[in-house]
């Protein structure tokens, strides 16, 4: 039999490995009577950990959310999963960082030395996507304020701020927003909230450093079905231009006098085909077709339009621009 401490360290990872444990099972496991059991569960509960008696035919325990954190039990794998979130924190757009390192600090004291050596061994350099200017970061309160709105169901109203402020400082500031919130949505390093707008009646998705929501909040809705199923790819459907669906509004083949190995690490979602050691067919897309015929020029090399129809269009439609571009003008006098 395991000495009292160990016991109980046991016993404290089992009733975190699952939520209903059968009394019976917990004794087999400890290999404990049922009496050692119990006693065992006492001393969890006067170190502060909530457990539970589950009333049935079997009889159990569970583990359940108390008033205050006590001491936490993770097993190898999730303490360096742990570490490894917390030192990327930065990236999330979420203003945690000082949260953060100092969760790290505190979890690295109480790890073992040769989880330390696998934490310090891992250096990682947060690095945002490139901006003109930094971008801003959601305040966490306002984070956790919307996402109580999506649990809960509840029409949430709220102030957003424009883009341009300078342009609006003037005018007088617009109602707020009357929503129902369905999703909140991290995408390259902002937030945001993916909601039904009932002024306007459609789909509509908002930054959340620009949301500054009111109090309290509305009645409680019936959830409605978001276009495709999918946040994800709704939103990310939205930053293309299309609607409920990822891809992109236009989409067009051409092939490019390049090898396929100069392409590929540039394509991004497109698909690269091989047709030899100098060509290769590149199937591509973007948000409208003039910008879809100017990608294909960025690879600076002779291209064969396969279609569709609209992509030929565009790419005369782009050659006739250029070509005004740089025609002589007549001078001034």
């Amino acid at each position: 039999m395991q000495k009292t401490s160990a016991r109980l360290l046991s016993l404290l990872s089992l009733l975190q490995a699952r939520r209903d444990w059968p009394g019976a099972v917990l004794a087999e496991r400890l290999d404990v009577s049922a009496r050692t059991l119990r006693r065992d569960v006492d001393r969890l509960r006067k170190l502060g950990y909530p457990v539970r008696a589950v009333k049935g035919p079997d009889g159990g325990y569970r583990l359940d959310a108390g008033t205050r954190l006590p001491p936490l039990l993770f097993d190898d794998e999730q303490a360096v999963a742990l570490a490894v979130a917390l030192r990327t924190a930065a990236a999330t757009g979420a203003g945690i960082e000082d949260g953060a390192e100092r969760a790290l600090t505190t979890l690295r004291q109480v790890m073992p030395a040769r989880l330390r050596h696998r934490i310090d061994a891992l250096q990682v350099t947060s690095v945002a996507r490139s901006a003109p200017r930094p971008q801003p970061q959601a305040d966490t309160g306002v984070l956790m304020a919307l996402s109580a709105a999506v649990q809960a169901r509840e029409v949430l109203r709220f102030d957003h701020a424009p883009a341009h402020a300078a342009d609006t400082a003037a005018e007088e500031a617009p109602p707020p927003r009357r929503v129902e919130p369905h999703h909140l949505v991290t995408r390259g390093g902002r937030w945001y909230l993916v909601a039904w707008d009932l002024d306007r009646e459609d789909w509509r998705v908002f930054r959340a450093d620009r949301i500054t929501p009111r109090t309290p909040t509305g009645p409680r809705f019936t959830p409605r079905d978001l276009p495709g199923g999918d946040a994800a790819a709704f939103l990310t459907g939205r930053f293309r231009g299309s609607d409920g669906s990822p891809d992109w509004p236009c989409r067009g083949t051409a092939v490019l006098h390049l090898p396929a190995s100069a392409v590929s690490p540039h394509a991004a979602d497109g698909t690269v085909e091989e047709l030899g050691p100098d060509r290769c067919r590149l199937t591509t897309g973007s948000w409208s077709w003039p910008s879809l015929a100017a990608a294909f020029c960025l690879y600076d090399t002779d291209i064969e339009v396969v279609g569709p129809p609209a992509l030929k269009e565009a790419f005369a439609g782009l050659a006739d621009r250029c070509a005004r571009a740089v025609a002589e003008r007549p001078r001034r006098r």
